[in-house]
């Protein structure tokens, strides 16, 4: 009797009911039918055991997985191959150096474990302009080798190209005694004397003599330069022909000094220490046409607008006023000053733009708007601010300054940076004024000196004015 035949055991456990042979494999050649059965039936693809990626779509670089590039061969032009990367490739391939194509920014050579290996980044990858800041440098890290060199300052002579001794010239800050016409011609008040000296032959005239009980304490000329008017100790105004030397009118009203003077198209403006602002017209025969009242104490700061409309006075009172002609009352008090506003001066490029200047207590330069009444910057300067006065040129303003440190400075406006800081003189610099061409300024101390200074660029070419012919050094004098 045949006996049953012996199965084969092997190592595996099986549960009850579960044969061996319902554990048989497939071969690979069912399991290639397999999946031949699931491909497209027009079309017989080819299987493989693992998947290759299309690494021109994969981003690697936002991963921080570029491969290593090739050495860079030697004497090729290492900023134009990055440029022509980043144009390529994005934006980020900018950042990866050619000779060291090893090394990520930021990170460790790919040759060695790297930290950052698996670090996500912003993709920027999106389209951009050509003249885009990441391909033109601004953040690709050779903006050094493309971008334009920053343009040098522009030197300022730190010297007076000329001095003139101005015996008797007043040390007081409320005096305005030096002012410089468009026909170049500069006068100065000495004591009780108003000299003309021309800026273009160096020629002395004496315009006046006020008498032993009289003296000058204000000078200014009419826009076109043909007059001139002189304010006096006794409050009087008077007016005369620059050319003839000849008193054309006297103007009474102020019951004493006369400090400060300011001349638009038609009319002139006078302040004095009775606190009180005239306004004169030649063409009328009265005294004044009009009184404005505002001031608390001595006015010695005025300065008409450029287009007629608004005149700013400074006082002793700490207050900046502003009016127009329809109004004899200040449509602007501006009281943020803590001392005397002598330094008023108008922007000639911005409409409604106003400078002033505070005493001892207070050393700032302030700016206004006038069509608001807002501040609009405020810088210290750490001395007395006795003058200001824009460039017609640049866009530059020049301050000249007192206590304690008696400089000259020049400033770039809106940012305020120093251009320049000139020394010299060796009292407080109370009187400032400006050349026709708007190069060279005129500074006037209590050391009795008329300096010269050439501090901005000409209208058509920024270079410095060169000393020529009767602008040499030296010292001369005015009387």
């Amino acid at each position: 009797m045949d006996s049953p035949p012996q199965t084969k055991k092997t190592g595996l456990n099986l549960p009850s009911g579960m044969s061996e042979t319902s554990l048989r494999l497939e071969t690979f050649s069912g399991s290639f039918r397999s999946l031949s059965s699931l491909s497209s039936p027009s079309k017989s693809s080819t299987c493989s055991d693992r998947f290759i990626p299309c690494r021109s779509s994969s981003r690697l670089h936002t991963f921080g997985l570029i491969e290593k590039a090739s050495p860079v061969k030697e004497g090729s032009n290492e900023a134009y191959s990055r440029l022509l990367k980043s144009e390529l490739f994005g934006s980020d391939f900018a950042s990866f150096s050619p000779a060291g194509g090893n090394q990520v920014l930021g990170s460790s050579p790919m040759s060695s474990p790297s930290k950052n290996m698996l670090r996500f980044k912003t993709d920027h990858s999106g389209p951009s302009s050509p003249f885009s800041p990441s391909i033109l440098g601004h953040d690709s890290g050779f903006s050094s080798e493309i971008s334009t060199p920053p343009k040098p300052p522009r030197k300022v002579p730190k010297t007076p190209h000329k001095v003139l001794d101005a015996p008797s010239l007043q040390d007081d800050f409320y005096l305005n005694l030096v002012d410089w016409s468009s026909q170049n011609m500069l006068a100065v008040g000495l004591g009780t004397c108003v000299y003309l000296w021309s800026a273009s032959n160096s020629k002395v005239t004496k315009l006046c003599d006020l008498g032993p009980n009289d003296g000058v304490c204000s000078v200014q000329w009419t826009r076109e330069g043909s007059y001139i008017a002189v304010g006096t100790s006794l409050g009087q105004v008077q007016v005369w022909d620059g050319t003839q030397c000849k008193r054309v009118r006297t103007m009474g009203g102020h019951q004493t000094r006369t400090g400060v003077l300011a001349w638009n198209s038609r009319i002139l403006a006078s302040g004095s220490r009775d606190r009180n602002i005239f306004q004169h017209d030649l063409r009328v025969s009265s005294d004044y046409i009009s009184k404005l009242v505002g001031h608390k104490s001595e006015v010695c700061g005025l300065k008409w607008s450029h287009d007629d409309r608004e005149l700013a006075s400074g006082g002793n009172d700490n207050q900046l006023l502003v009016w127009n002609q329809h109004s004899q009352q200040p449509i602007l008090k501006l009281t943020e000053h803590t001392a005397a506003v002598k330094a008023i001066a108008w922007s000639p490029h911005q409409s409604g733009l106003l400078a002033s200047g505070g005493g001892t207590a207070d050393r700032c330069i302030r700016f206004w708007n006038t069509t608001n009444g807002h501040q609009l910057n405020s810088v210290d300067t750490g001395s007395q601010v006795c003058n200001l006065a824009w460039s017609k040129n640049v866009n530059e303003i020049v301050s000249t300054h007192g206590y304690s440190q008696n400089q000259i400075m020049v400033w770039k406006y809106p940012s305020m940076g120093k251009v320049a800081t000139l020394t010299g003189h060796n009292m407080r610099v109370l009187y400032l004024a400006m050349s026709p061409d708007g190069q060279t300024i005129v500074t006037g101390a209590g050391d009795e000196t008329l300096r010269f200074w050439n501090i901005f660029p000409s209208m058509k070419t920024p270079t410095p004015v060169k000393d020529i012919g009767l602008w040499s050094k030296g010292r001369t004098q005015i009387r």
